[in-house]
């Protein structure tokens, strides 16, 4: 285990990891949580490694194309809003604005997409990005402690 330290974008690989082995029913919500916690809150490779020892990897097939099997009924739509148009007598090309506006999906990688972090139900904790609800609360002026 290395102890290399770890950027954002690994804390949200493994806790992706994490979300998938708990859809599948391989965690329940309250491992999940834990190891989620201690996912965005640790530091080094050697204290992610832990968190997903006991769990599969995910098959090449099922990490690839997350994007792009809503090529298919984009594309679908797509041509659905040209012919309305063209049927509607083909004055100003307004299918252009929900065309572009779902197309950004596939062109901007990594940006849009991705799940929400789901936040901790427990008020005393603090992924340690955000504070937790017992360190900014009424009283507290809003400022950190």
């Amino acid at each position: 285990m290395s102890e290399l330290r770890i950027s954002d974008a690994d804390r949200e690989r493994v806790a992706e990891r994490l979300r998938t082995a708990a859809g599948d029913g391989r965690l329940t919500p309250a491992e999940l949580e834990e190891r989620l916690e201690l996912a965005f809150s640790a530091r080094t490779e050697a204290e992610l490694e832990p968190l997903v020892g006991d769990l599969p990897v995910a098959p090449v097939r099922e990490r690839r194309g997350g994007r792009r099997r809503d090529l298919a009924p984009f594309l679908v739509v797509s041509l659905m809003l040209v012919a309305i148009w063209a049927l509607t007598g083909m004055g100003y090309f307004w299918p252009v604005w929900p065309i572009a506006g779902w197309g950004v999906s596939f062109v901007a990688p990594g940006s849009l997409g991705r799940p929400c972090r789901r936040r901790s139900s427990n008020p005393g904790s603090s992924t340690g990005r955000w504070p937790s609800s017992a360190a900014v609360g009424p009283g507290s002026g809003g400022q950190l402690r």
